[in-house]
């Protein structure tokens, strides 16, 4: 097992954080499988995995400089972590206790992804450790109170954790100084046929152990209701045909959370991908909006959008004394 690192460049500063160096780490097992995430955004970089025929390649999207990164409007918050609230909140508000808070507008009038200037958009402080069997890395960040709009002094943390086996183990947790919401996520765009076949996602195969969806509106916003039913429908994922036609941008409910969540398979390169994840809901997205387009799989385990303001969707509330936690696995195999 071994971690290094190296500078990567500058960023150019925001409102929310001056230009500020970022570095990038590479976690390797040694037996072939290498994991690089930057400071930027705690954002995974590359997942470096050999296919069938043993020739390593990297399998999630990636961008070529610190500046695309930087340039959320061009590029799909690729690879980040997302943070306060990964999901949509709407009306850009929400109630807690009797106090409204108000939030960063920045999806129309809606609050996306935890606003301009959200967890994607800053330089986190990185700790690594390893040992015989496991090499992570450990990144922090510090969101004061009324950052974005969100009550609380609250202390997240991403940890990206590689294993001799090849597992890649990403973790959250938060901890707040006041009743707040919370939920994180990473935004990688899966491509198992590896970046350099420059092939779209049309071949790969996906299961995804649901049988439940929301149901949105125009805006992206839950509708009023319980889930819908996939069974017999296009979007029950059972992974026995390519992914080919079909645009996906839905958010699956996981009835049985600490299971298997997603199965990805690139039939050519014979690379699979089994998510396993703590949580009870999952984004799957195409990559349409991607450049270029479908150049991934968006698997977005995390909170159900718009929880803040739906009683009757899991509680993305966190409270202080109480610590946030969730929990994903990537166990990569070739068949």
């Amino acid at each position: 097992m071994y971690i290094r690192s190296e500078f990567v460049g500058m960023t150019a500063g925001n409102t929310r954080q001056p230009a500020s160096p970022v570095d990038a780490y590479t976690i390797g097992n040694g037996n072939g499988t290498e994991v690089v995430v930057w400071t930027y955004g705690a954002t995974l970089v590359e997942v470096r995995i050999p296919g069938r025929d043993g020739r390593t390649d990297n399998v999630v999207h990636r961008l070529p400089t610190l500046a695309a990164y930087e340039d959320r409007a061009a590029n799909a918050y690729v690879g980040a972590t997302l943070g306060r609230f990964c999901r949509n909140v709407a009306h850009g508000a929400f109630t807690l206790d009797g106090v409204r808070h108000v939030l960063d507008r920045n999806e129309g009038p809606n609050h996306l992804h935890g606003g301009t200037y959200g967890f994607d958009r800053l330089v986190w402080a990185a700790a690594t450790e390893r040992d015989e069997d496991h090499a992570t890395l450990t990144l922090t960040v510090h969101s004061p109170d009324g950052d974005q709009g969100y009550p609380g002094h609250l202390q997240a943390g991403t940890r990206y954790r590689l294993g001799r086996d090849g597992t890649l183990t990403i973790a959250f947790r938060a901890t707040t100084t006041a009743p707040t919401v919370v939920g994180l996520t990473n935004h990688a765009f899966w491509n198992l046929a590896g970046t350099g076949a420059h092939r779209p996602v049309d071949g790969h195969h996906v299961a995804v152990n649901a049988a439940r969806v929301l149901r949105f509106g125009e805006d992206q916003v839950p509708l009023p209701g319980p889930p819908a039913p996939v069974v017999g429908t296009p979007l029950h994922l059972t992974g026995n045909a390519p992914v080919h036609g079909l645009r996906l941008d839905n958010f699956y409910v996981l009835d049985t959370p600490h299971t298997w969540a997603a199965d990805l398979h690139d039939p050519d390169s014979g690379r699979q991908l089994r998510l396993s994840t703590d949580q009870t809901g999952m984004g799957v997205y195409t990559g349409d909006g991607l450049h270029p387009p479908r150049a991934g799989l968006c698997l977005q385990p995390g909170p159900w959008p718009d929880a803040p303001n739906r009683p009757d969707f899991p509680s993305a509330r966190l409270d202080p004394g109480q610590t946030y936690t969730a929990t994903t696995r990537y166990a990569f195999s070739v068949r």
